[in-house]
């Protein structure tokens, strides 16, 4: 998918800063930090939405998030929150699915 912005970033194309990368997941610190800690965690291959992931796909989300986590123990989070948006009536905007992992400050419930 050329046209997107997460493949083109995962690809090297577009800068970012880089916190993790292998074959299949490329996670980076998000342009509009929501908390002290805001990183983007995505599979590299393209799947626009959590509900458009295929049964054959679904080890991607559970690895994306395993590596979430594992980022969150490299910084020192304790505690930290773990999001996907799905659609835009969610807060989606851009779709490619990815988690956002957000730590370093408290959060309440129910969010925005």
């Amino acid at each position: 998918m050329s046209e997107c912005l997460f493949c083109r970033i995962a690809a090297g194309e577009i800068p970012s800063k880089r916190v993790f990368s292998d074959d299949r997941i490329y996670a980076f610190e998000d342009i509009a930090p929501k908390a002290p800690v805001h990183i983007l965690v995505i599979p590299r291959k393209h799947v626009s939405r959590l509900s458009e992931l295929s049964e054959e796909d679904a080890p991607l989300a559970a690895e994306a998030m395993r590596r979430a986590a594992a980022i969150a123990k490299e910084r020192g989070l304790t505690d930290f929150r773990l999001v996907a948006n799905d659609g835009a009536g969610a807060g989606q905007s851009v779709f490619h699915l990815h988690f956002h992992l957000l730590g370093g400050r408290p959060f309440s419930w129910p969010p925005g």
